[in-house]
């Protein structure tokens, strides 16, 4: 391979790496701490902040324009010059020159429409940071701080309170059943208290561990998980929630205050209350798309439901959600269903709606048919929203391990003061020891890091004091690797060969002896990973890696450094020791 070849792969690598690396480098270094803990938190809770602070943003703008609508926006909200420059545009129209408040606010058809634009910018500003995030390297818990939880599922408990409802031929059934709508119903409530992109992951058959990083209050955590999910039936007002929507379409901004709570409760009947209708986002988290008006009254609560399953219709082929009442809530909902014919029926679940049906026919057999046109997603959300009612599994906590954030802060600062260090030694001891030739190792040695950062960036794998002891162990092994070409370069140069000449044949002479020593422990690298979990697996990844970019930057990047002295500086001797005559 010539030199200039080698000079464009080497670029290459470097550009490859900095793409890996960009989001990392935003993230960290140029994402507000604030912004940060936004972009942490699920999809709901970036539209709702989203939503309340452009509520807050327009009630401020009409403010300024009941006192003075010829004055022009602040610098805060100069942006929005250019959305309406933009809405006028879309009209055919012309922007005026000097666009006041009352040009901005007389670009949109409506307040609702206004404050969609001011919201959409406040959630893509979040979302971007989320996108860096969720494309860097991660702080394990050592590191940033946090909890870890085991929680053991009883489900021989929850089997034998089933009764004759589960058959024991349904049993390994029912239990993956079960440590799913489980698993469902702890993402569901963990990440509902606003806590930052929680793990939750089954262990084993009976076992869930959940990973919180950032700061969590133990008590409130073992709540959420010994918390049972409500599920309820009420009936829908869809007159009432009509009116609302109008309402809310013509005062986004002061219909709720940041709570969530109305500001006006008497836009709903007294008897009701609104609740919004959400499915699954890309996150597999709720997020709320509409809005709908509920009886407080329950019709009928969820611990009637005995079984679900996700079927098709035997006429129409369409997908249904069928579920079976035990006898108490048979009789009520037969009752119920007769006297509510074509009425809207909503399953309400955590103060959240999960889906809004027409009741068809009085319903008094117990078996009820939820249809529509619901893709197979959205009947097996419903499903498992029903099976929150049924598979009661008791929880506990079997272990429990907190961690502080600022004990994650110190294990940071020593981690990168012990690269620094270790970095800072090896330059003095190349540069004492090999002379000029040791800036080459020191160059080798920085470029290995970057490429070991972007690897990790570009996998998503989670950085930890384990995986930061392997970067160590590896500078130490790939200065190992420039020691042995330096050597055998002395050697050749002590037998009289010219610089280009002993260079050749210092990296010839050493290359099978880097490869063996690195291939053996990069074979025991990948075997730890593999067998190993925690920190040892940790440990054993950056290892892995390290190995890899460490054999790179040796023999090739710091080839390269060689050959650009003798081809473009036009060095005739190698400063490489002490005592070698040239």
């Amino acid at each position: 391979m010539n030199k200039r070849t080698r000079l464009v792969i080497l670029i290459a690598v470097l550009a490859i790496c900095f793409v890996f690396l960009w989001p990392s480098i935003s993230w960290y270094g140029r994402t507000p701490k604030e912004v940060q803990q936004l972009a942490l938190g699920s999809t709901e809770n970036i539209k709702t902040y989203a939503e309340n602070k452009a509520a807050e943003d327009v009630r401020a703008i009409k403010d300024i324009a009941k006192n003075d609508s010829t004055s022009v926006l602040d610098a805060e909200y100069a942006w929005l010059n250019k959305e309406a420059a933009k809405k006028y545009k879309s009209y055919g129209e012309k922007a005026p020159s000097n666009m006041t408040v009352a040009d901005v606010l007389g670009a949109y058809d409506s307040e609702l429409e206004f404050m969609n634009v001011i919201s959409a910018k406040y959630r893509d500003e979040i979302l971007k940071a989320k996108k860096y995030y969720d494309n860097s390297v991660k702080l394990g818990l050592d590191l940033s701080g946090g909890m870890n939880v085991i929680v053991k599922a009883d489900l021989d408990a929850a089997y034998e309170a089933q009764g004759d409802a589960v058959t024991e031929t349904d049993f390994a059934t029912y239990k993956k059943e079960a440590m799913e709508n489980v698993i469902e119903n702890l993402t569901s409530r963990i990440d509902r208290f606003g806590l930052t992109s929680p793990v939750i992951r089954q262990q084993g058959e009976d076992r869930i561990y959940i990973e919180i990083p950032g700061a969590a209050q133990a008590d409130a955590i073992n709540t959420l998980i010994m918390g049972k999910g409500i599920l309820n039936f009420r009936l829908s007002d869809m007159d009432a929630t009509n009116s609302f929507k109008e309402y809310y379409a013509k005062n986004p901004a002061s219909t709720f205050n940041a709570a969530g709570e109305l500001m006006d409760p008497s836009i709903i009947p007294e008897d009701c209350e609104v609740f919004g209708v959400y499915t699954k986002d890309e996150y597999g988290l709720d997020e709320r798309y509409d809005w709908l008006v509920v009886k407080k009254d329950i019709a009928l609560e969820g611990s009637h439901i005995q079984s679900a399953e996700v079927r098709n219709d035997p006429y129409t082929g369409q997908l249904q959600v069928a579920f079976n009442l035990d006898a108490e809530g048979t009789t009520i909902f037969g009752e119920f269903t007769g006297a509510h014919v074509g009425d809207f029926l909503a399953i309400v679940s955590d103060n959240k709606v999960k889906s809004n049906a027409r009741i068809q026919d009085a319903i008094n057999t117990g078996s009820v048919s939820l249809t529509g046109s619901f893709s197979q997603d959205e009947a097996n959300n419903i499903k498992k929203v029903l099976q929150s009612a049924w598979l009661d599994v008791p929880l506990s906590v079997e272990s429990q391990q907190v961690i502080g954030a600022s004990l994650g802060d110190t294990a940071i600062k020593q981690g990168i003061f012990a690269i620094i260090l270790g970095l800072s030694l090896i330059l003095v001891f190349m540069l004492i020891f090999y002379k000029a030739s040791g800036i080459n190792a020191v160059v080798a040695q920085i470029l290995n890091l970057y490429i070991m950062f972007s690897v990790l960036s570009a996998f998503n794998l989670t950085l930890t004091l384990s995986s930061i002891a392997g970067m160590i162990l590896t500078i130490g092994m790939a200065v190992d690797a420039n020691v042995l070409i330096f050597e055998r370069i002395k050697e050749e140069l002590r037998q009289g060969k010219s610089r280009p000449a002993a260079i050749s044949m210092g990296f010839d002479n050493a290359f099978w002896a880097i490869m063996d020593s690195n291939i053996t422990t990069f074979i025991a690298a990948i075997f730890l990973s593999q067998l190993g979990s925690g920190s040892i697996q940790g440990f054993a990844v950056s290892l892995s890696i390290g190995v890899v970019s460490s054999v790179f930057t040796a023999l090739f990047v710091s080839r390269l450094i060689f050959d650009f002295d003798t081809d473009v500086l036009h060095a005739k001797k190698v400063s490489i020791g002490w005592g070698i005559k040239q």
